[in-house]
């Protein structure tokens, strides 16, 4: 197959040296040269390919020669040759184009093929995280008093002396607030008041007493702080209050929200609760809520009969009607707003539902902990579908 053109001088045009021609002599070598470069075009590689457009089209090209010497012709000559040498050129472009395209077609194709995923296959495994049991708790609380009517409510950590304390009926000599039960900080406020940690989250209910129009139904959960630590404290730790402000509110509508409330979060119905006087400076009259528990396979578990032979009470959290005191204090007239509070620890929670024994792992950060107490991020609670699912 030739390589180049043929000169009238007898040279190879891969030579490119290009002399004058006779018309006859164009014609035939244009058109020849056409069909071997086609010809060469239909069987190359992407490699040859290249190569064959820098002969042809190149600047020392075949063809490039050939339009080079259209200057030396007669305007006759010029007007009959240039369209020949002209379509040579774009037939030889358009045909390495092509060819370029196929080759680069049928070269993904191949890798496509080669690469292919089967679908049917497991999926390789891969590290996964897990929902922390406080967590977990929270949105299992969340649901259950939204379906009571509830909001949730949330505020600042850190919080003012009035707030965590004075609203709430503390006085100045109460024992919580003494440096050795709370994390203070060493400047105040612009108002001058002292600055802490808050102690539990009784301060969001003071904020939505001031803020909010009665009639009221929040949960306030979230982190709180006290200076202690043991296998069942730990100085930071999480809670959850719920308040109720509206008229004609009692002791009944407490107690009956707190029945509902354990039943559904433990997921028994046989759940007793035994309510003892006791004494907050925010409530009055306040209550103890213990709940029936009995020994199964040498743990407790909250449910059954708490005066068998393998019953008993524990403490899970405090309540009572808030304090008249309180309610001034938020601008409300106690006269006409009543309501009911109640308090008790998440993490305790979980550890009773979920049969943990010691709270300070809830915070060590052990990945062997947390895959075998954590959930998956797709076991969303849901009444239906059983809050602990």
């Amino acid at each position: 197959m030739r390589q180049g053109l043929i000169c009238a001088a007898g040279h190879d045009s891969g030579s490119r040296t290009f002399l004058p021609f006779v018309k006859e002599q164009i014609v035939a070598d244009v058109e020849t040269l056409q069909q071997d470069y086609l010809a060469q075009i239909a069987n190359a590689d992407l490699a040859a390919l290249e190569e064959i457009r820098i002969a042809a089209l190149g600047k020392q090209g075949a063809i490039t020669g050939l339009l080079k010497t259209l200057g030396s012709m007669s305007p006759e000559e010029r007007q009959e040759q240039g369209p020949r040498i002209n379509g040579a050129r774009e037939a030889v472009t358009s045909a390495i184009a092509a060819r370029k395209d196929a080759l680069e077609s049928a070269a993904l194709n191949e890798r496509l093929a080669a690469e292919a995923i089967d679908l049917t296959l497991p999926v390789a495994p891969s590290p996964q995280g897990s929902v922390h049991p406080v967590a977990q708790v929270m949105d299992e609380l969340a649901e259950i008093f939204a379906d009571l009517g509830f909001a949730v409510a949330t505020g600042p950590e850190i919080e003012s002396g009035w707030y965590n304390f004075t609203a709430l009926n503390m006085p100045e000599t109460h024992p919580a607030r003494a440096m050795h039960d709370t994390f203070y900080f060493p400047d105040r406020n612009a108002d001058g008041e002292e600055m802490l940690l808050r102690t539990h989250t009784s301060p969001v209910q003071i904020r939505t007493m001031m803020g909010q129009k009665p009639p009221i139904r929040i949960i306030a959960p979230g982190r709180t702080y006290r200076s202690d630590s043991d296998a069942t404290h730990t100085p930071m730790f999480h809670q959850v209050e719920g308040l109720v402000i509206d008229r004609g509110i009692t002791m009944a509508h407490l107690k009956w929200t707190l029945e509902t409330f354990v039943r559904a979060f433990f997921e028994r119905d046989d759940i007793v609760l035994r309510l003892r006087p006791s004494y907050f400076p925010f409530t009055e009259p306040s209550a103890e809520v213990d709940v029936g528990f009995t020994v199964e396979k040498g743990k407790r578990v909250v449910g059954g009969d708490p005066t068998g032979p393998n019953g008993g009470w524990m403490e899970i959290l405090g309540s009572g009607m808030v304090n008249p005191k309180v309610i001034e204090h938020c601008g409300l007239d106690p006269d006409e707003w009543q309501g009911f509070a109640f308090g008790c620890g998440i993490d305790r929670l979980a550890m009773l539902k979920y049969g943990m024994d010691d709270l300070r792992a809830f915070f060590d950060g052990d990945l062997r902990w947390l895959k075998h107490y954590g959930f998956s991020s797709l076991d969303v609670p849901t009444l239906s579908g059983g809050v602990g699912a």
